[in-house]
């Protein structure tokens, strides 16, 4: 007997094509598929589509596609048009928002309009596609975690090219388009304003992010684990638990020090994964708006130890002191 062993194994379950879930109206619009893929069926389900995009979903990828397009564009025309120098410094190339003395009007496409356009239309994407996995999950009978904690992101990507612009005057306070660009933004958004390190809602936005990645982690090891004995129809263990979930269970109490469930562990998991963005959020939404510089805010409250104070010591040219 071949016994499975999910990732690891040699064998894939096979199954008749299965359209899904009747949708209503919405039925004839599926397209693509069904189709078995060998390879993602080492991982999981092999059936791929078929695929249900919608007005929301077309929308969004328009609207994504329109985004896409403005932000390479600006970025190849920085280069002159050359494409091994596109390919070459794509990390480093950039769509940067407008300068400051612009404030929040509409500038020249050439002196940020550009961005602010961009970022018109990649909102405007992922803001239909949240309506899209909001109304699909309704037509389905589902609840709307999924949307919700979407939503929790869509918060900090707001934030940070939005909100917090606004609320500082200033398109030129956003986040540049680009990779490393937008790490250097990063970087220098901590150290203008005393080291972000200190800020609490960072300190609780990487603690639910670390958190988030072991919680995941434990949990898909400890199902892959378990699944010899069912462990891996969660559903049917929550509501008649059988040897899967005792054995999980048990493995958690004695390893953690506390029970986790094969309901109350997905709890955990989604509300660090939301909390993560959310305190991240609140943390960026404060600097600068209410907070200043953080080390000090730090120092004032017990969290960062002040620097000593040293006397200044006047500097001693050696040469004055070879001619003595």
């Amino acid at each position: 007997m071949i016994e499975y062993q999910n990732i690891f194994t040699q064998v894939q379950a096979d199954a008749p094509d299965y359209p899904g879930v009747p949708i209503g109206k919405d039925e004839e619009h599926r397209m693509g598929g069904p189709i078995h893929s060998w390879l993602a069926g080492k991982l999981g389900d092999a059936q791929i589509g078929p695929i249900y995009l919608g007005p929301s979903g077309f929308l969004a990828f328009l609207c994504g596609f329109i985004a896409f397009e403005i932000i390479g564009l600006n970025m190849w025309a920085s280069v002159n048009w050359d494409p091994i120098e596109f390919m070459r410094q794509l990390p480093w190339l950039a769509l940067e928002p407008p300068p400051p003395e612009y404030g929040l009007s509409i500038p020249p496409l050439n002196d940020g309009g550009w961005w602010l356009m961009a970022g018109f239309f990649l909102t405007a994407s992922i803001l239909l596609w949240w309506w899209r996995t909001f109304t699909i999950s309704r037509n389905l009978g589902m609840s709307n975690y999924l949307a919700w904690a979407f939503a929790a992101a869509i918060w900090l990507y707001l934030v940070l090219g939005f909100i917090r612009p606004i609320l500082m005057g200033s398109w030129s306070e956003a986040v540049p388009f680009g990779i490393f660009p937008h790490l250097d933004w990063t970087a220098a958004f901590s150290m203008r304003y005393g080291n972000l390190f200190y800020n609490p809602f960072h300190m609780l936005s990487i603690a639910f992010l670390y958190g988030s990645a072991i919680l995941f982690a434990m949990h898909g090891a400890t199902i892959l684990a378990v699944s010899r004995y069912g462990g891996d129809r969660e559903i049917d263990q929550v509501t008649d638990i059988g040897t899967a979930g005792e054995r999980s269970m048990l493995y958690w109490r004695w390893c953690m020090g506390f029970n986790a469930s094969m309901e109350s562990i997905h709890r955990w998991a989604w509300w660090f994964a939301v909390l993560t963005v959310i305190t991240g959020g609140i943390g960026i939404l404060l600097t600068g708006t209410v907070v200043e510089n953080w080390y000090l805010w730090g120092v004032k409250h017990g969290i960062a130890p002040a620097y000593p104070v040293i006397d200044a010591v006047p500097v001693v040219d050696p040469m004055m002191e070879a001619n003595q």
